[in-house]
């Protein structure tokens, strides 16, 4: 008979794994294409055990509506997360009430609609956390303290004992207040990681305590564009300092842009990370 989160191979016990997908932020139509297209297939390819999306962009982008969040879920993602605009599309004040699979930022308003982290199930009776907060640090508002939102729900959801693993979004604009928040975890975090810039970065690594950490997954998006935006109007306001037109989502081609990560199911901490890009114009990384 095998101990719980130990699984037989060619007569060897090994510990059971769990892999995990976490996708940047979906920007606009070419996000949500690239996403519709390529996330089921690598579900089956990468053997996937649960995936996390962010998806504050995907309509417009800027914010989330109930439509496009169906879609996201639809091609496979196990829950999404959101962002600062995270009610830029009003009917995500409703639907985040009935849509379980939503996670908004713990740290937003006290009478925001939604939650801001939730346990799911994921494959063979395993119990996923994911929760997100908002960093405090050149954001446009003022928000609550993100390390002591994080701390009341780790300290009553204990990684390796109530829950097989732990995601955290870190929503935020500065790589010090990220990286800060990723030690601050440590031991008690499957994997954080930040989104909010729609730039990758290349810092993917395990920290000692255990917890996988990347400073931002980068977007789900075109490239050939500024931060997922059509380059005319942001380099017209760079260069003249005056607007003459609404921002407007880059509709090339889409690069998913994200992490993966492989948990101990004893531990709950990462055994293995790798930075993922996979189809558009940046170079690809896969597991």
């Amino acid at each position: 008979m095998l101990l719980s989160g130990w699984t037989d191979e060619g007569g060897f016990f090994k510990p059971k794994t769990m892999k995990i997908l976490f996708l940047g932020d979906v920007m606009g139509r070419a996000g949500r294409a690239a996403i519709t297209e390529r996330l089921p297939g690598l579900r089956t390819e990468w053997g996937l055990d649960f995936v996390v999306v962010n998806g504050e962009n995907a309509s417009q982008g800027a914010g989330l509506t109930a439509e496009h969040a169906r879609v996201l879920l639809q091609a496979g993602a196990d829950c999404i997360t959101l962002g600062d605009h995270a009610f830029d599309q009003k009917d995500m004040l409703q639907f985040a009430e009935s849509e379980t699979r939503i996670i908004r930022p713990l740290n937003f308003s006290k009478i925001a609609p939604g939650r801001g982290y939730r346990i799911f199930d994921a494959s063979s009776g395993r119990k996923v956390l994911v929760a997100q907060v908002l960093g405090q640090v050149f954001m446009k508002r003022p928000f609550d303290d993100p390390f002591s939102a994080v701390e009341a729900v780790l300290k009553t959801h204990r990684l390796g004992a109530a829950v097989q693993a732990v995601i955290l979004d870190v929503h935020a604009e500065a790589t010090s207040e990220k990286m800060a928040l990723g030690h601050w975890c440590d031991g008690q975090a499957s994997l954080v990681v930040g989104t909010h810039t729609h730039v990758p970065t290349a810092d993917a690594m395990i920290l000692p305590g255990g917890t996988g950490y990347l400073t931002d997954a980068g977007m789900c998006g075109d490239y050939n564009s500024v931060i997922g935006m059509e380059k005319m109007e942001p380099l017209r306001r760079f260069i003249t300092g005056m607007s003459s037109a609404r921002f407007e989502p880059a509709n090339g081609p889409a690069t998913l842009s994200g992490v993966y990560v492989e948990t101990d199911d004893r531990t709950g901490k990462t055994t293995r990370i790798v930075k993922i890009r996979v189809g558009g114009c940046l170079q690809e990384s896969r597991p």
